[in-house]
Formats: structure tokens, sequence, C-alpha cells
């Protein structure tokens, strides 16, 4: 049960940590370009900031987002959370870090988004798979510059054997610029997806473990387009 509000100059250290996955990039390369204070945390990719994971990420792609836990195997182990693609090996281990990991919640965040069509935004809760099978994904939000009225949300399966593929977009006429509130009721075994309190996706089938939040901006340097620093404006996240 937590109200993250943002009002210290510092980000809280007992619930976030400032990298995206960093065991298969490692900390120096997927820290987050943000600031926090005035009740807003807002995260940024600038124009120097360096690719995440280059060389193993088959794509090029820049990241800046916190997560609300950390783990990893030791290097060279599989072990390790979202994995993206088979075989994916620990570059840097991580320690056990469960800053906030709820279960059967109601999560809401509210954001905006200052994006491209060569970047989006997105909050999700993940499993914290220190087993494989802890693996599903509920997708709040994630919004793509190309389709910033097509809200991504749902339930991703990945390596639970207990899950169905559940994920898909829904139209929305909200502007992603202004700030909105994206929820999720979790319950055993059902979702409610929210946007500003409606209800706009139901799901008959829920992860049965604790889950991690995070919250980040992409960036996809290969799609080009004019120079641009995406941002994601964050004012309030929840677990009731």
């Amino acid at each position: 049960m937590f109200d993250e509000r943002f009002t210290s100059s510092e980000l809280d250290r007992s619930r976030w940590v400032p990298w995206y996955l960093p065991h298969w990039s490692s900390r120096a390369r997927s820290t987050a370009t943000y600031e926090v204070g005035g009740g807003e945390l807002r995260l940024s990719i600038p124009a120097d900031q360096p690719l995440w994971a280059e060389g193993v990420h088959e794509t090029p792609l820049r990241v800046s987002g916190i997560q609300s836990a950390n783990y990893s195997g030791p290097v060279g182990s599989t072990v390790g959370g979202q994995p993206f693609r088979d075989g994916l090996q620990v570059r840097e281990e991580q320690g056990e870090f469960w800053g906030v990991t709820p279960i059967y919640s109601d999560v809401e965040i509210t954001l905006r988004g200052i994006i491209t069509p060569r970047s989006m935004v997105a909050f999700w809760l993940a499993g914290i798979e220190t087993v494989p099978e802890l693996s599903g994904e509920i997708c709040v939000m994630e919004v793509f510059g190309t389709a910033p009225h097509e809200i991504g949300m749902g339930l991703h399966r990945f390596r639970d054997p207990h899950l169905t593929e559940d994920w898909g977009t829904v139209t929305h006429p909200l502007d992603i610029s202004d700030f909105h509130a994206y929820g999720v009721k979790w319950r055993r075994e059902s979702l409610d997806f929210t946007i500003d309190g409606e209800v706009v996706k139901h799901i008959d089938q829920a992860p049965q473990y604790p889950m991690q939040l995070q919250i980040a901006v992409f960036d996809f340097p290969e799609r080009g387009g004019p120079p641009h620093v995406p941002e994601l404006i964050v004012s309030r996240v929840t677990c009731t």
C-alpha cells in the first residue's frame, strides 16, 4: 500500500531504482535520465544518452525508466526478469531489491507523455521472475507516437504456463500530452483496466504472484525523424 507523489528532490530509493533491466546491460548504460521534485517525476532521453544493451538487443534502443524491484542470477546465467530473446545471459549481476511488489491490488498511475513517431511511453507490472514461471506481465498502458490514440493494455503470458496471452489496444480520444490516470484493478481471477476511472477492458484471468512496477520512456533511433527529446512526466503512482 503506497501513494507516491514525488514531492522530494530525490528518488525514493526504498521504493525505486533508476535503471531499466540492468542485468541484460549494466547499471551504467541503463541509468535513467530523470528529475524529481515539485510533485513530478520527469523521465527523458537526451540526444547523448547511450543505447541500452548495445550489441545485444536486436535493434537500437534507448530507455529512461525506473522500476520497483531488481534481481538477477550471476553473470553468464539466464536468471533475470524480462529476457527479450531465448538464451539471453546476464551481463551484470544484480542483488535482491524488493521495493514495491504488490499482489491483487488497485494500481494507478497519472502521467503524460511528450513523444513523436520514434518514441513511446509505458507503465506495466512484471513478475519478479525468481523462477521463469513467475514472468507474466500486466501492461497497464503503452502508447506509441505513431498511434497516440491507441492505448496498449492487457496481459502478456511470456513464460507463465498458467496464463493465456490477452493483449490489445483500446482506441481512446485522450491527448497523451495531457495528464490522465491509467490503472488496473487486479483480483485473483480477473483484471479490469481503467482510464480516468472508467473501465475500458476486462480480462478473466490474472497472475498469481507479486509483481514489480516499471515506468519508462523509449526511443527507437532507427526510425529517424527530426531531433527530439521524448519525455514521460508522472505526478502520482498508487497501490491500494
